[in-house]
């Protein structure tokens, strides 16, 4: 019997095939991967073991933020066959909270830009009018949220590159304090500028997102356990 975690992936991705030729959001799904941790959440649904918030979540990330066994180009030709042998901080964070990780989605190139016009991948469009440009450089981020394509997403916001799309799609979206959220794993643009923010659907979801994404990290020297 397929449960609801199971369920509402495999819709999503019916929705992905039909919405993502023309609306260039996702540039790839892990689609084995996504199925595992979907499966293991409906397991701990029906086991009645302690669940999270975020557990069987779906998340769209950026395609600048590391996810092990996929494709980590930053929105670059360069790096475009560029494989991630390990998941960012913020990643594993939403692994080990029982979220389900999809893939990557669209963005400026290298984060540098307002209108998600990649003219690598193609440009990504509003799914609220494909005429409009969803912002930038997360456009694949909210229009991700914004076609129901994902739960909660992760963008990354240097000058305005998370709160900009979550404006334009509509969504909502945190550029959070520097070094609460860590950012081993990112593609810097600019390391003095660069957070990792969340994105969702409406703000009372950024709260248990935040929750689940702040705290130390290691790997990253502005890192701080800073008060919620």
């Amino acid at each position: 019997m397929t449960g609801a975690a199971e369920a509402r992936l495999a819709a999503v991705m019916a929705r992905i095939a039909e919405l993502n030729p023309a609306l260039r959001i996702f540039l790839e799904t892990d689609r084995d991967g996504a199925l595992a941790a979907a499966r293991a959440a409906d397991r701990r649904a029906a086991s009645g073991r302690g669940r999270g918030p975020l557990d069987g979540r779906i998340v769209a990330v950026k395609a600048n933020i590391a996810m092990r066994g996929l494709a980590w180009s930053a929105g670059t030709r360069g790096w475009a066959g560029r494989i991630a042998r390990d998941d960012a901080n913020a990643v594993a964070r939403l692994r080990a909270a029982g979220a389900v990780i999809l893939g990557s989605v669209n963005m400026d190139e290298g984060a540098l830009g307002v209108m998600c016009d990649n003219p690598v991948f193609g440009p990504c469009r509003n799914p609220r009018d494909p005429a409009l440009s969803p912002g930038g450089s997360s456009g694949g981020s909210g229009a991700a949220l914004a076609a129901g394509l994902a739960d909660l997403a992760l963008g990354t916001d240097t000058l305005g590159s998370v709160r900009i799309p979550a404006a334009a799609c509509a969504v909502a979206g945190l550029k959070p304090t520097r070094g609460l959220i860590g950012r081993a794993g990112l593609a810097h643009l600019s390391p003095s500028l660069d957070c990792i923010g969340p994105m969702a659907g409406h703000a009372r979801a950024l709260a248990p997102a935040l929750a689940v994404l702040a705290g130390p990290d290691p790997e990253d020297p502005d890192s701080r356990a800073a008060p919620l």
